[in-house]
């Protein structure tokens, strides 16, 4: 995430009915590179073909890590999605993830998510944590395949609409057996989105049948 993506970013949290933060928060955070990490997911109408698996590295993530930005046709693409981590002494805390309403149910929550897990191997977390409303069981799902158990409750946490939170914890995230873990989430998550995108080139309306 970027300063240019904050106004779209804060569409989609308000589209999400989520507490808003103000653009100022965003950019204080962004710039905390020492302790947080920012991702949005874009929609990119002509993904590459043959794209590796999240297993290795592409040369996207490499360039990000360096602090470089991604190529200008990539980011005008429309941002779908987003999501936060910030370190609090040996835990990376989800601050927020929200997926557009019209691209949910398409993994992109779990793919944000993930992009999450490597920020906190980068800011050296040893643990993984956050609050999700009680009534969001989609949501809780994907959590208790990632490894978060539920370790309370914070009663009337959520403002809008004094909801309780359920707070979740991973066990370390650096044992082999959370990375074994991973890795067989990550090929399952990436078989599902080549599956999705070869779907897309399917019904595109340049393969259907010739008219005349």
């Amino acid at each position: 995430m970027c300063e240019d993506d904050i106004p779209a970013v804060q569409v989609i949290e308000r589209q999400s009915q989520m507490t808003p933060w103000s653009a100022q928060t965003y950019r204080r955070e962004i710039q905390n590179r020492q302790a947080c990490r920012y991702v949005v997911a874009r929609a990119d109408t002509h993904p590459p073909n043959g794209a590796p698996p999240p297993d290795y590295p592409p040369l996207m993530r490499m360039l990000q890590r360096l602090g470089l930005v991604a190529p200008p046709a990539y980011q005008r693409a429309p941002i779908v999605g987003y999501g936060g981590i910030w370190l609090n002494e040996t835990s990376g805390h989800i601050t927020t993830i929200a997926v557009a309403p019209n691209h949910r149910r398409r993994g992109i929550g779990e793919l944000i998510l993930n992009a999450l897990i490597d920020g906190a191997y980068e800011l050296n977390a040893q643990y993984l944590s956050l609050e999700v409303r009680v009534s969001n069981l989609t949501a809780q799902r994907l959590y208790l395949k990632y490894g978060f158990r539920p370790v309370g409750q914070r009663a009337h946490y959520y403002i809008d609409n004094q909801e309780d939170a359920l707070v979740m914890w991973t066990d370390p995230i650096t044992t082999t057996s959370y990375k074994e873990r991973l890795r067989e989430l990550r090929r399952q998550l990436y078989e599902r989105l080549r599956q999705q995108a070869d779907q897309v080139v399917a019904e595109s309306p340049s393969n259907g049948p010739s008219v005349g």
